[in-house]
């Protein structure tokens, strides 16, 4: 088949050349109807002297927290049985957890930055801190970020047992990414941003366009993420005050019999542009009839405005007995 189809060409070129048309001449035979064109020569690789491959972003470190020694503490830690503290941060994390998903009165821009502080130290804000990210942990819908943000006096590496290192403060530097200095933990839904190195000019770092882009990124990164930051007492230090102006929502631990009223109207008054502020009374002696022994335990006020009032459609202060917490930070 394929000789009469050359031999037929080969006739019509001979034809077209005796009429006088000009045939230019091939450099090499034509390949026959069908045939396979001839393979390419394979050119090795040469190596290139200074290429390596990219290297594997690395992951967020991981952690283990001790949950028995934590649990001792009066911490609420997952699958532990339930507790008379553990429903009290129950209730005291569902308003919360409502206005961080839009749910509440009204939308609140980064509602799920939530900043828990103290007028004073030693009022349990860190305490407070850590049970309400334990709390919201167990939560189906939700994950949580525990930040220290006391960056001149950090607590959560003492009370968690967590290592110094870079943080918040490396972040806000540039000298380090997230996935450097987040710490993963062993509890499947809470993560934990250290302070990170301390830093002489540390409140003009959190009054940043830095630290306002980082808040606009872990607020909107993940919907269903909330965020805990640990913060100074408002009347020690500034950098809670700048930190507050970047919170949806912000929890001041008010200690029962200890801290002064005017204090308290004191360090409300330093945070009266944040949208919701709620006080929680720590270590309130309560006697209850329902079944749970008198004790201490937590009450709290919850609205909008000043704060020490109650918001539209809100449950009155909900209190009830607890164990006397054993950590005050």
């Amino acid at each position: 088949m394929n000789g009469s189809l050359i031999e037929q060409a080969a006739q019509r070129l001979a034809q077209l050349r005796q009429a006088g048309v000009e045939i230019p001449q091939l450099d090499r035979a034509p390949a026959a109807v069908g045939a396979m064109p001839p393979a390419q020569p394979t050119v090795p690789a040469v190596p290139v002297a200074d290429a390596e491959p990219a290297a594997p972003r690395p992951a967020s470190r991981k952690i283990d927290l001790d949950l028995e020694a934590l649990a001792a503490q009066g911490i609420v830690t997952p699958n532990a049985p339930r507790s008379t503290v553990s429903d009290q941060y129950r209730v005291i994390k569902r308003p919360l957890i409502r206005n961080a998903v839009g749910k509440g009165v009204s939308t609140i821009t980064h509602g799920n930055l939530i900043m828990v502080t103290s007028a004073l130290a030693g009022e349990g804000k860190s305490f407070t801190s850590i049970n309400l990210a334990m709390s919201i942990a167990n939560e189906l819908d939700h994950t949580v970020m525990l930040v220290d943000a006391d960056v001149a006096r950090p607590s959560l590496p003492r009370m968690l047992g967590i290592p110094q290192g870079p943080g918040l403060l490396d972040l806000l530097k540039q000298t380090a990414e997230m996935q450097d200095v987040l710490l993963r933990t062993n509890v499947e839904k809470l993560t934990i941003l250290p302070s990170g190195s301390p830093h002489p000019r540390a409140t003009e770092l959190l009054a940043s366009d830095a630290m306002r882009q980082l808040l606009d990124d872990i607020a909107t990164r993940y919907p269903d993420r909330i965020i805990i930051f640990d913060s100074p007492p408002l009347l020690l230090t500034t950098e809670s005050r700048v930190l507050a102006t970047n919170m949806g929502q912000v929890v001041v631990v008010v200690h029962a019999d200890k801290t002064l009223q005017t204090d308290v109207e004191h360090a409300l008054s330093t945070i009266d542009n944040c949208p919701v502020r709620m006080l929680l009374l720590n270590q309130a002696r309560t006697a209850t009839t329902d079944g749970y022994s008198s004790g201490y335990g937590y009450g709290y006020g919850y609205g909008y405005g000043y704060g020490h009032g109650y918001g539209p459609g809100e449950d009155k202060a909900a209190e009830a007995a607890a164990e006397p917490s054993r950590t005050a930070a």
